[in-house]
């Protein structure tokens, strides 16, 4: 690769991760926004059924409300996500942008939760999931956002690193006219005849 086209390849790489970190960004303030101006904490509506429900809900845990009032610890995985997803950015370079948009998926949720955490001391979540009382516990677009991309990142390098250990398909070796298979020779043990 050149350097113009390298350099080309870092900007294309860099606006996907920056382009899809800004939309999951919004989206997750825009939602969160929307829930506190318009429901009281601790309330909650159907959304499809008793199945989806907007619960407002502050969560001073982790993801999905585990790991209650524990801020610095939480502070303290969300720069240690900031400096992974830096290091995956730069040693990802020339790969998929895919991975490039995976990586904006979890950065965006990130940085929409480490907002949430450095302003108010806690997390707005706003989504439920389940049956009466049996209910998944409840979540937001940035938590969505980390969990899919962080599922879909495992995968892709999953697959990538497969594909590039397995060796390629042999070429189609010239042989001259009448030249045998390496199986049928005789010295190869196969079942040609010595001549």
């Amino acid at each position: 690769m050149t350097d113009e086209s390298s350099s080309r390849r870092s900007l294309a790489e860099g606006a996907v991760l920056a382009g899809v970190n800004g939309i999951v960004y919004l989206a997750d303030q825009l939602t969160k926004a929307l829930v506190v101006a318009n429901l009281p904490v601790g309330s909650r509506t159907d959304l499809v059924g008793d199945l989806v429900q907007i619960w407002h809900a502050q969560n001073r845990g982790a993801a999905f409300s585990l790991l209650q009032d524990s801020q610095l610890l939480f502070l303290a995985v969300s720069a240690l996500a900031l400096v992974t997803i830096a290091y995956f950015y730069r040693s990802l370079h020339g790969r998929s942008l895919w991975l490039y948009a995976i990586l904006g998926l979890v950065l965006g949720g990130t940085l929409g939760n480490l907002t949430d955490r450095i302003r108010q001391q806690y997390v707005t979540d706003f989504v439920s999931v389940g049956i009466g009382n049996v209910r998944w516990p409840t979540f937001n677009v940035a938590d969505s956002s980390i969990v899919v991309g962080i599922l879909a990142i495992i995968t892709l390098l999953a697959i990538f690193e497969r594909g590039e250990d397995q060796p390629q398909a042999d070429p189609r070796i010239e042989r001259a006219p009448g030249t045998p298979e390496p199986s049928q020779r005789p010295e190869s043990g196969g079942g040609g005849a010595a001549g």
